[in-house]
């Protein structure tokens, strides 16, 4: 774990309120909360990409895997922050969900 992962995983501990968690569901949730933002920026991708260049994505996802991110640099503008919306997205929809902002569904 790189020390950016590490201050990551912080954040979001804190910003859910789940410091008072035990470590091991703090690190249970932050894998499942890992997973569903993969899988967000994973379709938020696709829907990005042409219909090519979503097949080409696929055969690099099981042929190169270590082509793929100057691969979605190249096709889809600003892909940082592309992927730091979806990010940031997420956790603001997490955070409704759980009550912890100003304006909670109704």
């Amino acid at each position: 774990m790189t020390n950016k992962d590490t201050i990551l995983q912080q954040t979001i501990i804190e910003e859910l309120g789940l410091q008072d968690l035990p470590r091991e569901k703090q690190e249970g949730l932050l894998v499942k909360i890992g997973e569903v933002v993969m899988k967000r920026i994973y379709l938020e991708t696709m829907e990005s990409l042409e219909k090519e260049d979503q097949e080409k994505l696929v055969d690099m996802m099981e042929k190169n895997p270590e082509g793929i991110e100057a691969f979605l640099k190249e096709k889809i503008p600003n892909y940082e922050e592309f992927v730091k919306k979806v990010v940031d997205n997420f956790k603001g929809e997490l955070k409704e969900d759980m009550g912890l902002t100003e304006n909670p569904k109704s």
